[in-house]
Formats: structure tokens, sequence, C-alpha cells
């Protein structure tokens, strides 16, 4: 393939920033492309079959660490803290941490509506970073980039200073006021069947308190409830 200047670049830039030079450019290029940009440019691969498979890869390496270095948790424990790390802010605020919006190949309009700090985008294309670095360095250097930039979120997490229990909260605090119908609505599936994205609602009774949208139902609700609770002063 032949890669244009700007991609060249980005992708120079980015090995700079996370330490790591990739063998095969054409897995990072794909990592750091955005459906948008393969849409105005036929001859480049986007990410979501590499964001596929870096949800796995991990998943599979923190599953790994939480089981290794938390000998007495059990597993809804294990299942809990994994959830409170493989999410879509942490990975987000990952993504902030190495300037990543700044190296993405967007397409024009994704550009101008604000795409490089839109925490879907950059929450996959982490995702798909990491499937970049697996498939050209092998699971160790995948390994080694998540317990790298995830650090701190992990130890955060372990220590409970990470909340991520909206839904669960919300629920709490509304019946502690008497509130006993709490409700949550699908309102809408977008994208392709291999790349689904929900959209949910929660109220009380006729109200609507938040929405929220993520890549699956349960991670759709956290964010309405964590809307909610936010737009209730909560």
């Amino acid at each position: 393939m032949n890669i244009n200047r700007k991609a060249l670049y980005n992708i120079s830039k980015f090995e700079e920033t996370i330490k790591y030079v990739f063998e095969n450019k054409s897995f990072i290029l794909e990592a750091l492309t955005h459906s948008s940009y393969s849409n105005e440019n036929k001859n480049y691969k986007y990410n979501e079959r590499l964001e596929f498979l870096g949800d796995s890869v991990l998943s599979i390496v923190i599953s790994d660490y939480l089981f290794k270095e938390e000998e007495n948790l059990p597993e809804g424990e294990l299942t809990k803290l994994r959830a409170n790390i493989v999410c879509e802010e942490s990975l987000s605020e990952v993504s902030a941490e190495i300037n990543l919006g700044e190296y993405l190949l967007l397409g024009k309009g994704e550009e101008a509506t604000g795409g490089r700090d839109r925490i879907s985008i950059l929450a996959d294309a982490l995702e798909a970073v990491i499937a970049a670095i697996y498939l050209d360095g092998g699971m160790e250097n995948a390994r080694k980039f998540i317990l790298e930039y995830m650090k701190e979120i992990i130890e955060n997490s372990l220590q409970g200073r990470i909340f991520r229990d909206y839904k669960t909260y919300l629920q709490e605090v509304l019946q502690s006021k008497g509130e006993q119908h709490i409700w949550y609505k699908l309102i809408e599936e977008k994208g392709p069947d291999h790349n689904k994205r929900f959209v949910m609602e929660v109220g009380i009774n006729d109200e609507v308190l938040g929405v929220g949208e993520g890549k699956s139902k349960k991670d759709a609700e956290q964010l309405a409830a964590k809307s909610a609770l936010k737009s209730q002063n909560l």
C-alpha cells in the first residue's frame, strides 16, 4: 500500500509516544484509521476488525493480571474489578494520556464534528492499537503496553478509588427517596452487527432522567445512570 505523508507522519509520531516501533506498519496504519477516513480514501482499511481483536486481548491480559495478583478474591469480585478497568471510560482516559486522538486518520465530517475528542472513537481506537501491537509483536508486547498505560487505573480500581457502578448507586439514591419505579429503555441501536452501539434511557415513572450510549446495553445503562446522577446533582 502507498501510505500518504500524513499517515506516515502520524505513525512515526505515535511510535515515539508509545515507545514501540512497528515492524509491519500496516497494522498500526489500520488501527489509526477511522471508518470515516476509509470511506473517503478507499485504499485504507479501517480499524473495526482490530478493535474486535483488541477487546479480547485486553480482557485476557487484565483477567490474567487480576487472577494472579488477587489470589483471595472470589470470581464475582474479580468480574467487578475487570469491568471497572476494561470499560469505555478507562480506555478513553488512556487514549487522552497518549494523545491518541491527535494521530487518528479521520474523515472531514468526523473531524469537523469533534471526532478526535469523542470518547467512543478514542476507546475503540485504543483497542485497535492493542490488537496492532499483539499482531506485530506478540502477546508479551501487548501485555507490556496494557499494564504500563493502565497501571494507574488498575491500582486505583484495586484500592477502591475508581467508582463506575453508577447504576447501583442511582438505584440506591432513588430508592432512599422513596422512588420504586426505576426503568431502563433501549431507544436506539446504531452501526453494523459486528460493531453495534446502544442508546439507553433511564427514568422514574414518566420522567426521563438520563441517556447513555455504549458498546453493549449494560455499558449504555451505566452511562445513562451516570448522566442521571449528573443531571440530578447526585
